[in-house]
């Protein structure tokens, strides 16, 4: 890779260390300034120590290794149901309005009822505990940004160039295929972005009302148990995972677009 190209990896690392120092002085001022128990409350000192510095160390990753990846699965689930519905929705409604008229209302219907009001319904219709509860909630998450985000992209394709499409006989198949998806990728890009977290935000919720596995299903554990050690380190871990995801999908972003010229690589 040349300078140019480094440039968007540099930019992005300078952004998620920026992020973590902003994270870590959140956090230690909620800990430390607003009179919370120390009990209950633990710092990013008291973390490390838990993670990395004390003699039990290895014994604590150990024990929230699995719960970890556990959710990082639940949450991957989640992401590919999430953004593959939301391409193809997003596609059928370019191709055709009359598919978008009878869809979309009942997707903002459904966008408009909160998760967590409609998730018994959705763990009573797949199954307590099974995979496809953790797919439906992580993906209704993922999906409605990822679609609106896709659309917009979709919506911006260059008019001159759909018109030569069509000149030399194209089809709207073809213009889709070759303007409009290559035209779309930053919006893409962008939605896969704000999926990441979302799918998360999602893996947590099905496995704390559905799975009881992973961090998600833990969490109510280690609150019962006052493990509160546990309970602050596991979230610390999983919001630091989520933040280098999202940077690692800013990295492909930022070098992919560069490499197709395109402006959105340029911001």
């Amino acid at each position: 890779m040349n300078a140019v190209s480094w440039r968007p990896v540099g930019r992005a690392v300078l952004n998620a260390g920026l992020t973590l120092v902003i994270v870590l002085a959140l956090w230690w001022a909620v800990v430390n300034l607003t009179g919370i128990s120390e009990y209950v409350a633990k710092g990013p000192a008291e973390v490390w120590e838990f993670l990395v510095t004390s003699p039990e160390a290895a014994a604590n990753r150990a024990e929230l290794a699995p719960l970890l990846g556990r959710t990082l699965q639940d949450a991957a689930l989640g992401f590919v149901v999430g953004m593959s519905v939301a391409a193809v929705l997003a596609v059928c409604f370019s191709l055709s309005r009359t598919v978008e008229a009878g869809v979309m209302p009942l997707a903002l219907l459904l966008r408009s009822i909160p998760l967590v009001s409609i998730a018994p319904v959705i763990i009573l219709v797949t199954g307590r505990g099974t995979q496809a509860s953790v797919a439906v909630i992580g993906s209704i998450v993922v999906l409605f940004p990822a679609l609106a985000s896709i659309m917009f992209g979709l919506g911006r394709a260059s008019a001159q160039s759909l018109d030569l499409v069509h000149v030399y006989g194209g089809s709207r198949l073809t213009a889709m295929r070759k303007v409009n998806v290559p035209g779309a990728l930053p919006s893409l890009f962008a939605a896969a972005r704000v999926s990441v977290p979302g799918a998360v935000t999602g893996a947590l919720l099905a496995e704390w009302l559905s799975t009881g596995q992973g961090i998600g299903g833990s969490i109510v554990k280690f609150t019962a148990s006052a493990k509160f050690d546990d309970l602050w380190a596991s979230v610390a871990l999983i919001t630091v995972i989520t933040l280098l995801l999202y940077n690692l999908v800013q990295v492909v972003e930022n070098v992919v677009l560069a490499r197709m010229a395109m402006t959105s690589a340029q911001r």
